[in-house]
């Protein structure tokens, strides 16, 4: 919460401020770090607040004053909290942290602030919360502690210890949430807020010492640590102004049309209740801000749904909302001082596309001077661009990505709104994306790295992480695998990869164990969740979501997915030069292959069963057969007509529809992709601004597994892909199905692939190809394959 004095007849300049704050704290780059501070313990001190548990839910602010003789051309910090912290210097928020981690892996931001410092008298300033038992599931934990480091002598004066303060802030309570595990709604009450506390005049004599708990330790350079230092490996957060767009209801208030423009106050009475209901028009996931004046008593509540409900729990058309009401997990409550341009803010972003207001006041009238919100992610850029002669597909392309933007932080996200925990079966597909759309790659290393801290002795990879509740999915390790092969097929960094060598060895070797006297798998612990359509959840066992036989044994599906990943690694082994353990699993995974296929393929159906028993089929033990090539490659196409055309087959759901797509690719009917994208026109058409989880009725609005529409239309469409490992040669084998033009772009490390391609009649094709200086490869065209050279060429064939 902030105090800023507001001015309505400037509401223009206001809206500046608001812009220009937004940029503040986006988009920075990590400065140099003291190589000293790696390799010893540091000078600064955790500090935290004396004389109170440390797990428990509190919120704390710590304050700095030092003088500077003049401006530093440079001042660089290193700086990290538990469970989390905002940085101000000089009034002006910087940064936020710690990016999520473990504690031997607790990740510290460095900045360089000196264009925020002055001559004569700074500040630094920090709120720190701990949300105790409510901290969202995805939040790991020691104590409560901050931690400021210089980075050399000259900023050594700023480090943390006697010389700082301390002041626990009383205003704060804890609102649990409920079916959700993002952290708990806050009440503040603004009669025991210190607002100004951030500021450069303030009063912190009455502050106290703080405690101190050691020094900060960086990963590996002591015999025990609390937290093992790391430096940060994302870049910060994107933090951008974003209005409101609608106001859907309002009961008992009249709603000026340039309220949510910021120039048209409400006016509440005393003594009265008011109800507002805003649409965003879209799903976001941002910081709400309200600013009021006067409302001394008053209540008021803010409320974030992705949808609203008709009176039987059914969402229907999200753009529909007579009759419905709101369906909220969490909420804020603010009651304010009755002073001045009071700022609201929660300390964690909320996810909404419809928001609503109750204000209740006492014997004081309330005035709500603006509502808005901060747009918050991790800061891809959409580099990558497809367009061609259906115009449906460019629908899709927009919110496939505005699903892939909110699913991303400072981790994957499985979904904004529920949980926002980074789970391997959604970052896998989640990774790619944003390997051909943003050309990015730094969260995709981030979650690699994050899923190999996460390996169990057993051998086995936790199936999200980082989460402060273990939970294995053994499939997802799997998963796991591919997603280094992807790395390794997509970018050119041997070094990165060889570090996960042992840890695939491990998972590998933990389903070996369970090969049964059948030569397949047989029965398996934890819970191995394959698909949703296999059946809802269960609070009893782990039978949510798993094909039969993967509790009893012998799955064909479990089996064939230890298979690929068996397939996947020999290619890995084999180019970081084990050939033993390469022609190992190649051989492992041909006897798995063969035994699943004597005992499930049933020769009269012409179908793989889901266990020996034959009397479960679905389409993911078939895709799975082609994937594995199951099967000689001319029967690939006959099986995967069978999958798509045999409506008794258990069928795959918006998450397995990936690997739909895959099989289809390897049955060589990838110009029929374009026919399968029904279930995501038919969220389109009911309102949805981010693709769901499941079919209707979806529990989650925005599930990143179901953006896989922008990476297939450049991979399959496009046909953009890697012909070599570390992406150093393209295939582009272009899918046009019913298309008569495809205009597309693809970040490569290199630099931009570009193709402008256009159908000549019914077997030929012309147009442009361009690729970035250093990059060679193919193109593919009805079996064909002509040479592509760096630069633009002319295509007609």
């Amino acid at each position: 919460m902030r105090q800023i004095k507001y001015i309505p007849e400037l509401s223009f300049l206001w809206i500046l401020i608001f812009q220009l704050f937004s940029l503040a704290t986006h988009g920075q780059e990590s400065a140099k770090i003291n190589p000293a501070l790696l390799n010893g313990k540091w000078k600064a001190l955790w500090i935290t607040y004396p004389g109170v548990s440390l797990t428990d839910f509190g919120v704390f602010h710590f304050r700095k004053n030092f003088n500077l003789q003049e401006q530093p051309d440079e001042f660089i910090v290193h700086i990290s909290g538990d469970n989390r912290y905002r940085f101000f210097v000089n009034e002006t928020e910087v940064c936020k942290g710690p990016a999520r981690g473990d504690l031997a892996h607790w990740r510290f931001e460095t900045i360089d602030i000196a264009k925020y410092l002055k001559t004569g008298k700074n500040v630094f300033a920090a709120v720190v919360w701990n949300f105790g038992e409510d901290s969202p599931l995805a939040q790991m934990s020691n104590k409560t502690a901050f931690i400021v480091q210089g980075n050399q002598s000259l900023e050594e004066i700023v480090n943390t210890g006697n010389s700082w303060r301390v002041y626990k802030n009383e205003a704060y309570k804890p609102i649990s949430a409920s079916q959700t595990s993002v952290g708990p709604g806050e009440e503040v009450d603004g009669s025991k807020y210190p607002y100004g506390w951030e500021t450069l005049d303030f009063d912190d004599k009455e502050w106290k010492v703080p405690r101190v708990l050691g020094s900060g330790i960086p990963r590996g350079k002591f015999t025990f640590w609390d937290w093992g230092l790391t430096p940060g490996n994302i870049p910060f957060m994107e933090y951008k102004f974003q209005r409101i767009k609608e106001v859907e209801k309002a009961d008992n208030i009249q709603v000026g049309k340039y309220f949510l423009e910021g120039k048209s106050p409400l006016r509440v009475h005393a003594n009265s209740k008011v109800k507002i209901s805003l649409d965003q028009t879209f799903l976001t996931t941002a910081y709400p801000e309200i600013i009021v004046s006067g409302g001394k008593g008053a209540t008021i509540e803010l409320s974030y749904a992705e949808a609203l409900v008709d009176k039987n729990g059914i969402k229907g058309n999200r753009n529909l909302t007579e009759g419905k009401v709101m369906l909220s997990y969490y909420s804020d409550r603010f009651m304010p001082d009755g002073g001045k341009a009071r700022h609201f803010q929660p300390l964690w972003f909320r996810t909404y596309r419809y928001l609503e207001i109750i204000v209740e006041t006492k014997n004081e009238p309330l005035v709500i001077e603006d509502l808005y919100g901060y747009f918050t992610a991790y800061p891809f850029k959409e580099k990558a661009f497809f367009k061609s002669s259906d115009s449906s597909l460019q629908a899709i392309w927009s919110v496939g990505w505005r699903t892939a933007r909110l699913c991303a932080g400072e981790t994957y996200y499985d979904c904004p709104y529920y949980e926002q925990l980074q789970y391997i079966g959604d970052t896998r597909i989640q990774a790619l994306i944003s390997l051909y759309v943003a050309g990015d790659d730094r969260l995709m290393r981030n979650a690699i790295e994050q899923f190999n801290n996460s390996q169990l002795p057993m051998g086995l990879t936790q199936s999200r992480f980082p989460s402060s509740q273990p939970q294995v999915i053994p499939p997802f390790s799997l998963f796991w695998i591919e997603m280094v092969h992807d790395f390794w097929m997509n970018r050119d960094d041997t070094e990165f990869v060889k570090k996960y060598l042992n840890g695939i060895r491990n998972v590998l070797y933990w389903y070996r164990q369970k090969i049964d006297k059948n030569g397949m798998l047989g029965p398996m612990d934890w819970w191995n969740f394959v698909d949703w359509s296999f059946g809802p959840w269960n609070s009893h066992k782990p039978v949510g979501g798993t094909p039969k036989g993967a509790i009893g044994g012998n799955s064909s599906i479990i089996t064939l997915q230890y298979v690929h990943a068996l397939q996947m690694a020999s290619e890995l082994f084999e180019a970081f030069g084990n050939q033993h353990q390469a022609q190992d699993y190649r051989e492992l995974s041909q006897s798995l292959l063969k035994n699943t296929y004597e005992k499930c393929w049933d020769e009269e159906k012409g179908l793989l069963a889901d266990t020996p028993e034959q009397s479960s089929y679905s389409q993911h033990a078939n895709i799975l057969a082609i994937l594995t090539g199951m099967l000689h490659q001319s029967e690939n196409a006959e099986l995967f007509k069978k999958i798509l055309m045999d409506e008794d087959l258990i069928q795959t759901t918006l998450y397995f529809k990936f690997y739909l797509i895959q099989a289809l690719q390897v049955a060589n009917l990838a110009d029929d992709y374009l026919s399968l994208l029904e279930p995501w026109k038919k969220m389109i058409k009911i309102g949805l601004t981010t693709f769901a989880e499941t079919p209707e009725p979806t529990r989650s609005d925005c599930h990143a597994w179901s953006a896989s529409p922008n990476y297939h239309l450049l991979s399959v469409v496009c046909g953009i892909k890697p012909e070599s490992p570390g992406f150093k040669t393209v295939t582009i084998e272009p899918h046009f199905g019913r298309l008569d033009f495809i205009d597309a772009k693809m970040p490569h490390y290199k630099g931009n692939i570009i193709i402008k391609l256009k159908r000549k009649r019914e077997k030929g094709v012309e147009g442009i190809i361009i690729l970035p200086e250093g990059l060679t490869g193919k193109f593919v065209w009805n079996g064909s394959e002509t040479n592509l050279i760096s630069g633009k060429q002319q295509l007609k064939l």
